[in-house]
């Protein structure tokens, strides 16, 4: 989340600049650390299944999606990013792809 918030920044930025660190500095922290509502946070609990754990998914997990709103289009559209990310983000770490001048290193290390 680090690297990418300047680009949160973007696109929160009607947000006033106090609440807008306060969410950013929260979402860095995990999302579990902000109040989300509860179809974000569903959504949330599925991408992290799936980020870490995609042997274990099951159809229970695709009925939470339902059940907090979310349709067949839009539980496809969510497991196809999540999954772009992680493929993409594991072929960065893989070969060391350097940052973006402007993202720097991760101050937790």
């Amino acid at each position: 989340m680090h690297a990418h918030s300047n680009d949160l920044r973007a696109e929160i930025g009607d947000l006033p600049a106090e609440e807008r660190e306060a969410l950013i500095s929260a979402l860095q922290a995990g999302w579990r650390a902000i109040r989300l509502e509860p179809e974000d946070a569903a959504l949330c609990l599925f991408a992290e299944k799936l980020t870490h754990a995609p042997g274990a998914m099951r159809a229970e997990d695709v009925e939470a999606l339902r059940a907090a709103g979310f349709d067949d289009v839009a539980i496809h559209d969510a497991i196809q990013v999540v999954s772009y990310f992680n493929y993409i983000n594991r072929i960065a770490d893989a070969v060391h792809v350097a940052l973006e001048p402007e993202m720097p290193p991760d101050p937790r290390g």
